[in-house]
């Protein structure tokens, strides 16, 4: 088992599930853990690989994080078949984001070519929710819900001032989902920006004359702003050990062009700034998380023993299904801007539909 990329409320439960779904249902007497990532599959790493069992894996679940740690950044999938094949390892379960899926395919296709008889699953993991294929990844719903905590603060920093405004920055590299799941669960914001609908901030219908607006009527206001959002506003970053872009900081933009708005037109505000972003994905996962994760992890075991591989284990309609990596790996799942969730998500703030 090995975990890679940024932590997800919820690891730990689907590693305790595979661990004893494993041993308990098929008899599986060894049951190897992969430190830091895909780094230890790496001799040069020299990290320690550790067995895992029902009996240390039994309370891992009331923890967040991962035990086994988590890396970024690709790896050979030459040395790390040469690893499967060293610890005679016959299924390989990797919990992961898009980054890892991709990893995954690579691996999947050098035990093909080698005619190995090494299994390759995938468990998908993405606390933005935005892997194609997957209806919801784990750890969303946690997400969801702690970051509705950050908005209800927010939302009571609003209305102990005059002219209040609450920020609040949540996750969501390219996509925004879990800014507008948050949005509509609460109904105390009133405006929601996301990686996916471009900002203007000047002009008539801008962000600033909205805001603006919005505080001339009730003296307060909330505003969501997932941390992808405005990208074109901010000076690129380049990218990071994974390939990933690193993203401008469009909450320090937005404060810094709120606070000049409205001191250049002499209207007194106070703005509350709150980041609960490692806060969120660090936590452990709530209940209805939990008992996915236990799911999952049975279902990715029950796929493994069956023979299959190069795939990943999800639900759809309420049916857990096998997917393709190949099919998962080819692009990002995005908000769309035209759909009825996006609709709600403007009804509920009663956000301008462009800004």
């Amino acid at each position: 088992i090995v975990t890679s990329g940024g932590l997800c409320p919820g690891i730990n439960d689907v590693i305790r599930a595979i661990v004893m779904e494993a041993q308990h249902r098929y008899g599986v007497h060894t049951i190897l853990g992969i430190r830091y990532g895909l780094e230890g599959f790496i001799p040069s790493y020299d990290h320690e690989v550790v067995e895992l069992t029902p009996e240390s894996v039994s309370a891992i679940h009331e923890f967040g994080g991962t035990i086994l740690g988590s890396s970024r950044g690709p790896q050979s999938a030459v040395e790390i078949v040469d690893s499967l094949e060293r610890m005679n390892i016959s299924i390989l379960f990797l919990i992961g984001g898009d980054g890892t899926m991709r990893a995954a395919l690579k691996i999947h296709e050098e035990i093909k070519q080698r005619g190995l008889k090494i299994s390759v699953i995938g468990i998908p993991k993405t606390i933005d929710n935005d892997i194609p294929f997957i209806t919801r990844s784990f750890g969303f719903d946690t997400a969801v819900e702690k970051a509705t905590e950050a908005i209800r603060s927010a939302h009571t920093e609003a209305l102990g001032a005059c002219n209040g405004i609450g920020m609040v920055k949540l996750m969501g590299r390219q996509a925004g989902f879990i800014a507008a799941q948050a949005a509509m669960a609460l109904k105390d914001v009133n405006f929601v920006l996301v990686p996916e609908v471009k900002i203007d901030l000047e002009g008539p219908r801008g962000l600033l004359a909205a805001l603006e607006h919005r505080l001339q009527r009730r003296r307060h206001a909330v505003i969501v702003v997932a941390e992808g959002a405005g990208q074109d506003l901010v000076p690129s970053q380049g990218t990071d050990a994974s390939g990933n872009p690193v993203l401008g900081d469009i909450s320090a933009l937005l404060i810094k062009e709120i606070k000049r708005h409205f001191k250049e037109r002499n209207i007194p505000l106070t703005l509350k700034f709150i980041d609960p972003s490692y806060i969120i994905r660090s936590v452990p996962a709530n209940s209805n998380d939990r008992v996915y994760c236990g799911f999952l992890g049975m279902n990715a075991v029950h796929a493994a023993m069956a023979g299959k591989t190069g795939m990943v284990v999800s639900k759809m309609h309420e049916v857990y299904v096998h997917i393709p990596l190949h099919l998962v790996t080819e692009g990002k799942k995005r908000l769309d801007p035209r759909s009825n969730h996006w609709q709600a998500v403007l009804e509920s703030t009663g956000q301008p539909v462009s800004m």
